[in-house]
């Protein structure tokens, strides 16, 4: 304790003014102080240097002519693969390139989808520039997608792999060509896949629909939209046939309500910006190449296998049918829906005038019961199904639906010549072709 009384009292002698105590100037202090400041310094110095450092990585301008997931963490989240450069712009362009006199440039999202590939195709045989995008998710088998892929590769239309979200990468598209019509068909398809994955509809069919649509508004000229509705808007409307006319506030599933919020962003964006917006309700496509969640799909294979097949019935044995509409029916209305679209109005996301904005049914117009497509399949086969009757599910499905086309004929010169029977054999034809291992893989 005697140790601590000089200190204690040194302590107390020091004045509480600053400026005014003097420290003894004795070898050691100066000593502590120097290695004290050079510690000081090197530590302000490094500190400096990791901010400028941190500073530069993070301000240096992108490379125009490479992106890369890896670098770009808004990207990466959207597994988006890399695209960019001299020989990627060759491809795009050589894509888009229009050949026939009148005719158009169409950026087609989903291109490798069921739709979107035979969209894709029949634009391209008739001339028209087309350049393709999709983001093969895996919802179905993405092997059949890559063989879609391949299929347009033949007819010369180039598919960009990215994701309809990533605005970057539609902007360069858009930078690259000045496409005078978009035709959107990238979405998440399915109604019962919705109760499983529900987040999955609202990033790709109302955000990602939303992305598409601020890259168009923006855009100088600005491109007319031609776009994927859905007969589900329709829900538990219980009038027959169906009417672009009747009421669309009453959906039975997440994905049919993601349509009609579609839909009404469509207005919004034709009324603020001028974009002309041509909106399609499709009525259950089916067809060569088709989606392998869809009911004609799924039966064929497992008839083939042996397995049981569900059929679902409506309350007291209600039957069950569907407006099953032909794959090309659905591409001549989509290809008339593009020539008949108006030019937008807007220009650089200003609108300097009203937009052309309408919606029509796209279906056959005879309802089919399910139990009559199963049985077409048998013959088609050859093969007795082994059928399973059961109560139709709470997941979203609707009992019947029924197209009235009226608008459609009027306004686009649209006639479905494609009944079921006739139909389903070109479907079973492609399909024993495609999975069968023999002949030339994926002919239709």
């Amino acid at each position: 304790m005697s140790q601590l009384k000089p200190l204690s009292s040194h302590l107390d002698s020091i004045p509480s003014t600053p400026g005014k105590f003097k420290m003894d100037k004795s070898p050691y202090i100066h000593r502590l102080r120097y290695h004290f400041s050079l510690a000081k310094l090197s530590f302000w110095c490094f500190l400096f240097l990791s901010l400028i450092l941190i500073f530069f990585y993070r301000a240096a301008p992108p490379n125009p002519n490479s992106h890369s997931p890896s670098s770009d963490p808004s990207r990466r989240s959207l597994q988006t693969p890399t695209w960019g450069g001299p020989n990627w712009e060759k491809r795009v362009r050589s894509s888009a390139r229009v050949r026939s006199r009148n005719g158009i440039c169409v950026l087609v999202t989903g291109a490798a989808g069921f739709v979107g590939t035979h969209v894709s195709a029949a634009l391209k045989r008739r001339g028209d520039g087309v350049l393709g995008m999709d983001n093969f998710n895996n919802y179905y088998d993405p092997t059949l997608k890559r063989a879609r892929q391949a299929l347009l590769e033949r007819t010369g239309v180039f598919v960009v792999e990215g994701d309809i979200n990533d605005s970057v990468l539609l902007k360069k598209l858009f930078d690259v060509v000045p496409f005078s019509h978009v035709m959107h068909l990238a979405a998440q398809a399915g109604v019962r896949y919705a109760m499983e994955n529900p987040t999955s509809y609202v990033h790709s069919n109302i955000a990602g629909l939303v992305s598409v649509l601020e890259v168009c508004k923006s855009a100088n000229p600005q491109p007319a939209i031609v776009w994927a509705s859905s007969s589900s808007v329709y829900g538990l409307n219980s009038k027959v046939p169906f009417s672009e006319k009747d009421r669309t506030d009453q959906p039975a599933s997440l994905y049919a309500a993601t349509k009609k919020a579609g839909e009404e962003i469509a207005h919004t964006y034709n009324h603020i910006y001028g974009l002309s917006i041509t909106g399609l309700r499709f009525f259950t496509v089916y067809g060569p190449w088709g989606r392998p969640d869809m009911a004609y799909f799924f039966f064929t294979r497992d008839i083939l296998k042996g397995k049981s097949i569900p059929i679902f019935e409506a309350p007291n044995h209600g039957t069950v049918a569907r407006d099953f509409t032909y794959i090309d029916d659905i591409v001549k209305g989509c290809l008339a829906s593009l020539d008949t679209a108006e030019k937008s109005t807007g220009s650089g996301g200003k609108k300097k005038g009203p937009a052309q904005l309408r919606v029509f049914n796209l279906g056959n117009t005879s309802p089919v019961p399910v139990t009559k497509l199963v049985n077409i399949l048998e013959k088609l086969l050859k093969v007795k199904a082994n059928k399973v009757m059961l109560k139709m599910p709470r997941n979203g499905d609707v009992q019947f639906t029924h197209a009235n086309i009226t608008l459609a004929q009027s306004e686009l010169g649209y006639k479905p010549a494609t009944d079921l029977q006739t139909g389903l054999k070109k479907f079973v034809r492609w399909y024993l072709s495609y999975y069968s291992g023999t002949g030339k893989k994926g002919s239709s």
